[in-house]
């Protein structure tokens, strides 16, 4: 790789770490990176979920505390289970999808995405609103469990907004306090990011050299963006990603089918 390749992905790497750590959407950041590059489509987002796959990890045990008052048989396992199955379907699927096919689905998950993120806010005050009155269920009901699969699923095998989608599901099946909502979404993206990021490792579908870079910036990242949490407004940010967002759809739109 030539020196502004190394720096392209190191940056986006860095941007999307940070971009996590503070606001969400870093995928909009390392994925784009990576296939400036050159690397091809599916490479690109294996290669991609593996270099954030350590952050899932370190959200999850940070928030372990708040996962230790749920249920472990009733809820914790099955809807762990959903997520594992889920996530090693949505990774099967993006290794048996062609470089050409997924090149062409890239501006329709980008679109996905950006929209998630454009009105994550509303999407998740009316999912509230409409499971509000309803008691934290004991138990996984099969809604919730077939809702997590479907999001898992699309973890897997693009990831970028899911964190959105998974917070919505959550509500749906019942559980209200945004606390344990987040504990439960950072473990269950944890399990989904293993479980795909093995799958790609097995495979053979990661650019080596590329995710050591990625995953050097994610780390670097991830802390700066830790440490300038409170500085920064949050407003701020999810606009910088939303515009982001929906810049890199219209490109890739025009690019694939202009």
């Amino acid at each position: 790789m030539d020196m502004w390749h190394i720096t392209l992905i190191a940056v986006g790497g860095f941007a999307a770490g940070a971009m996590n750590a503070l606001a969400g959407g870093g995928t909009f950041f390392s994925f784009p990176a990576l296939l400036a590059v050159g690397i091809p489509p599916v490479t690109a987002n294996a290669t991609n979920a593996v270099a954030l796959w350590p952050a899932s990890l370190s959200t999850a045990v940070a928030l372990r505390r708040e996962l230790r008052t749920l249920p472990m048989r009733t809820f914790l396992v099955p809807i762990a289970i959903a997520a594992a199955v889920g996530g090693l379907m949505g990774g099967l699927l993006l290794l048996v999808t062609s470089d050409q096919a997924f090149y062409r689905l890239i501006p329709w998950l980008l679109l996905l995405a950006t929209l998630l993120f454009t009105f994550s806010k509303s999407i998740n005050l009316a999912v509230m609103r409409l499971s509000k009155g309803q008691p934290d269920h004991e138990r996984l009901s099969p809604v919730g469990f077939f809702c997590q699969i479907l999001v898992s699923l699309y973890g897997g095998f693009f990831g970028a907004g899911m964190g959105i989608m998974m917070i919505a599901s959550l509500a749906i099946s019942g559980r209200t306090q945004v606390l344990e909502i987040n504990a439960i979404k950072s473990l269950l993206s944890s399990v989904i990011y293993s479980v795909a990021a093995v799958t790609f490792i097995i495979a053979g579908a990661i650019h080596w050299p590329a995710m050591w870079i990625m995953l050097i910036g994610t780390i670097s990242g991830g802390y700066c963006g830790g440490l300038f949490a409170r500085a920064l407004p949050d407003l701020w940010l999810r606009w910088l990603v939303v515009a982001i967002g929906w810049g890199l759809s219209l490109f890739y739109f025009y690019s694939v089918y202009g």
